[in-house]
């Protein structure tokens, strides 16, 4: 491989300027084994490069593809807007009143389905999504089989409809086709995060024997998803144990992150890493992540990671100072956290009894990091009122505490959305 890079290095130190699709070829090349390493400003100059030389020349099907790896590449950085430029520029290249004239229009209009999630845009991302309902295979390259159903899957999350974000996902996975870009988000990944979602965590935790991830593995970029994965498994075990062994995987997945500008998996991260911090008891070192999160996250609006973990944060976002609690990207994630909470089933043929709306919300939120009275709090109810509906849902699932109780909801797949 670097031998190879070398020589493509050559090739662009040597090759005229005018000689657009040698010049595009090497600086393809390089940028995979920028992107691969993890060195992501490199990355974004050789695509860059490349995707300029194929629009000189016409390949305007290539400037698809080229633009879909920068908007990427962007989008980790934490440059959502340009993220969304890139691609936008690269639609309208290969699109006459609304008409393809390119192959991979599909896949760009799904490449912005995802971006738009990221601000939590749901209705504009629902449009892109259409649109490539619309345009089908025919108009997608290779890759767009898997390509769409990934974004799908993403929207359907964001709509709460977990068990159809997974068939989407199964399904993706069944379509993959590499087109030589590094697998950053492996599809089997994806589908261990939907079941961490969905509660099913003896799911989640045979992916993790499968590809034989451990906490105590060197971080590097082209795993950096599938530790975090593996770090969301470990919050949500949430033993001591458990958070134990998260949280300094978390400090080394943030700090080659931040040293790699990540920008956008450090959001992440620094999530993750305010769950585990506050169910170990420690609420300066959570509040402190979420912060590092929000000022990372805030100048480009992205909104969507705060959205997924919601419930598990709500607590935290009241402890703000009033400054930062006032501010509208707080108020917005705040509000749409709650929103976008998964719902709990309310029946299963296996309880003595259907549990009331009420006792699903009360549920629901027993599978957080919040204490009692800020459950109490959320749902605007008296503490003894709280009492009376958890002793009532201990009772119809069979248990005596709170953890079993979000454990026996998880066997019953209650907290899927059916």
């Amino acid at each position: 491989m670097e031998a190879a890079a070398g020589h493509a290095r050559r090739v662009l130190a040597l090759a005229p300027d005018e000689d657009h699709l040698t010049r595009s070829g090497a600086a393809g090349f390089l940028g995979i084994v920028s992107w691969t390493d993890g060195r992501l400003e490199d990355a974004a100059r050789f695509w860059t490069e490349c995707r300029d030389g194929m629009g000189e020349q016409g390949h305007i099907a290539d400037v698809q593809g080229t633009s879909i790896a920068l908007s990427d590449i962007r989008n980790t950085q934490g440059r959502l807007d340009e993220a969304i430029r890139v691609g936008a520029a690269a639609l309208d290249l290969a699109t006459d009143n609304r008409r393809p004239i390119a192959r991979g229009v599909a896949d760009t209009h799904a490449s912005l389905a995802f971006l738009h999630l990221e601000r939590n845009e749901l209705a504009t991302a629902r449009e892109h999504l259409d649109r490539c309902s619309e345009l089908g295979e025919v108009w997608g390259l290779p890759q767009f089989p898997y390509r769409w159903r990934v974004a799908q899957a993403r929207l359907d999350l964001a709509e709460g409809r977990a068990v159809e974000a997974r068939e989407h996902l199964r399904e993706a996975e069944r379509r993959y086709v590499s087109d030589f870009f590094p697998n950053v988000r492996p599809v089997p990944a994806l589908i261990a995060t939907v079941h961490i979602r969905m509660g099913q965590l003896d799911e989640a935790e045979r992916w993790a024997r499968m590809v034989a991830i451990g906490p105590d593995d060197a971080p590097t970029y082209i795993h950096e998803f599938e530790h975090l994965t593996l770090a969301r498994l470990l919050v949500e075990r949430g033993d001591d144990n458990s958070l134990g062994t998260a949280l300094p995987l978390l400090g080394r997945l943030a700090h080659a992150a931040a040293e790699g500008g990540r920008d956008r998996s450090l959001v992440d991260i620094l999530i993750l890493m305010a769950r585990a911090h506050r169910a170990s008891h420690d609420a300066a070192a959570a509040l402190e992540a979420l912060r590092r999160a929000i000022a990372l996250a805030e100048p480009e609006g992205i909104r969507r990671p705060f959205m997924d973990d919601g419930e598990a944060i709500a607590g935290l976002l009241k402890h703000l100072g009033k400054r930062e609690a006032s501010s509208a990207f707080v108020r917005s994630i705040a509000m749409d956290g709650r929103r976008a909470a998964m719902p709990v089933a309310s029946a299963h043929p296996d309880l003595i009894e259907p549990l009331s709306d009420r006792e699903a919300d009360v549920l629901r939120l027993l599978r957080t990091d919040l204490s009692g009275p800020e459950i109490a709090d959320e749902l605007a109810v008296s503490l003894n009122t709280l009492r009376t509906h958890t002793k009532s849902i201990f009772e119809k699932l069979g248990v005596n505490s709170r953890r079993a109780a979000v454990r026996r909801a998880e066997e019953l797949e209650l907290f899927a959305n059916t």
